[in-house]
């Protein structure tokens, strides 16, 4: 126990200066939200990794692989495919000339600017501003389940801990403090996860000993999901079953196409100076963001084998029901003590990097996309702090509510929320020049209007929760009308995204045949550094 703490306040230490650097240099609007335009790109991709890369990746993800198995390394394909090369070379490139044609400052701002619109640039700080907080408190639980494990400290302790601590230095530094950190914290995760996978391979024998154990225990899958269509923790689920749905419409298509139109990843490719930083900062996200969700659900699916060995149970038995314990299980009672203290100081760096940007990003919204929107003049770096500070207060009250085994589910809510609402007129925005105000209107609207449509009167899973559904048509969800093993009926497990995603491309590029063209001085203005 000493040595965690030492270790964490030795950790603390380099943070807190590494916030004290950032704050330093932090004097106009620029740097705090932009970090000045001029971060290389090692930090810039180590920071992009760390940034997408958290708890409640490595808790939450990590989790559910031990309750769905290998079929989550889908989701790693698409982090490097789509989350890395295509969203650097293909999006990357694009947003930081476009940004720097416009002056934009943030995401919604780079929208707004686009399209000459006031209201999409407070409409998608809006969405961020009231929904991060909620992936926020994702990954606040996660490093709390963590502590309360592993330190034995009360979960609400922790929450309120982690809270204050990311505050201190996210709310002062602005974007510099954060990147720094984020660069910081990357190198500890990656060495801690590459032990992690080693250690676990070496104690079932190796690659091929693990995998045949896995394979094994197939007749050990829980008997509820194996009646929702599981075989087992290697061979996946059976096409078109609800389990089936539920991992390919909402871990891996609703989180590895999401990642495309996250507003605190996108804001980062408007820090580095030149495309050439870009580049160069493919190979390193090309490396570290596969390591780290292929180590966390590989490690997840794999926990079951070795709880199996050492205690006579898989791992959801193990953690009482509620997968975002699994992980923090696994470290504390598998792994040898100096790595659990280790393996803590990685989580730490996991949170704070992901938590820091999403309380950034939160607050700017609000400051700028929406305050400043509505003043009409430049939010001062003082009210950007109120921005991050309300974010922050939100995600805590967010982490205090919601329930046990959330955390991936809240994830997945985000990435596919922001999918549907801003994806089309980003992409579009982008590469086609036909693409008009209206269009980008109707498509972020609508794409946002079917997605809370789908989340409170279909897909189970919330609108179960939820209640609203219940109350007005007496059923849990619309779905559940049709009958049953209908392919009307299984939509109740799809994602909203698959369905919200797909409306909203239709509806840009219908609408952009059929409003106004925008004004071609400004198109070409937007264009000016795209060729």
């Amino acid at each position: 126990m000493i040595s965690k703490v030492i270790a964490i306040l030795l950790y603390l230490a380099v943070v807190m200066y590494l916030g004290y650097k950032g704050w330093k240099t932090t004097q106009r609007p620029t740097d705090y939200m932009l970090a000045g335009r001029r971060m290389s790109p090692w930090v810039m991709a180590l920071s992009y990794g760390a940034t997408f890369v958290s708890t409640s990746a490595i808790v939450g993800f990590g989790g559910a692989a031990g309750l769905f198995g290998f079929p989550l390394l889908w989701l790693t394909f698409l982090t490097i495919f789509v989350g890395v090369f295509i969203a650097m070379v293909g999006f990357g490139k694009r947003t930081r000339r476009m940004g720097l044609s416009l002056n934009s400052h943030t995401f919604p701002e780079l929208l707004g600017r686009r399209y000459r619109s006031s209201f999409i640039q407070r409409f998608a700080g809006g969405i961020i501003f009231l929904f991060i907080p909620i992936y926020a408190a994702a990954v606040l639980i996660g490093i709390s389940r963590i502590l309360e494990i592993s330190l034995g400290v009360p979960y609400e302790a922790a929450l309120v801990f982690m809270t204050l601590l990311l505050a201190a230095y996210v709310i002062t530094g602005g974007l510099k403090a954060v990147m720094y950190t984020d660069a910081f914290q990357a190198l500890i995760m990656g060495m801690m996860m590459l032990m992690l996978l080693g250690g676990t391979y070496y104690m079932l024998g190796g690659v091929t000993e693990a995998h045949s154990t896995l394979a094994s225990m197939a007749h050990l899958m829980p008997s509820k999901l194996q009646l929702g269509g599981m075989e087992g923790w290697t061979q996946g689920a059976r096409f078109g079953t609800p389990l089936w749905l539920v991992i390919y419409t909402t871990i891996v298509y609703g989180v590895g196409i999401g990642v495309l139109a996250q507003p605190q990843l996108a804001v980062r490719f408007m820090t580095v100076h030149s495309d050439r930083e870009l580049n160069r900062a493919v190979l390193v996200g090309g490396i570290f963001i596969p390591i780290m969700t292929g180590v966390a659900f590989t490690v997840g699916a794999l926990s079951n084998a070795v709880f199996m060995e050492k205690f006579g149970k898989i791992s959801i038995a193990m953690a009482a029901g509620n997968m975002d314990k699994i992980i923090p299980l696994y470290i504390e009672k598998i792994m040898p003590p100096w790595f659990a203290g280790l393996f803590l100081l990685g989580m730490f760096a996991a949170a704070m990097s992901t938590l820091s940007s999403q309380y950034h990003v939160g607050g700017t919204s609000l400051s700028r996309d929406i305050w400043e929107n509505i003043k009409g003049r430049e939010a001062s770096v003082a009210a950007s702090r109120f921005g991050v500070a309300a974010t922050v207060l939100a995600a805590l009250i967010w982490a205090w509510v919601l329930p046990p085994s959330v955390i991936a589910r809240a994830t997945a809510f985000f990435f596919g929320l922001c999918a549907a609402s801003f994806l089309p007129a980003y992409l579009l925005g982008l590469y086609w020049k036909r693409m008009t105000k209206g269009a980008a209107v109707i498509s972020m609207v609508g794409g946002f209007a079917t997605s809370m449509f789908w989340l409170l009167f279909v897909h189970l899973k919330e609108a179960k929760v939820i209640g609203l559904s219940k109350a007005l048509f007496g059923v849990d969800s619309l779905a559940s009308l049709a009958p049953k093993g209908s392919a009307m009926w299984l939509m109740q497990w799809v994602d909203p995204n698959v369905v919200a995603l797909p409306v909203a491309m239709l509806l840009a590029v219908g609408a952009a045949y059929a409003t106004q063209t925008m004004q071609r001085e400004h198109v070409e203005l937007c264009f000016e550094n795209i060729r």
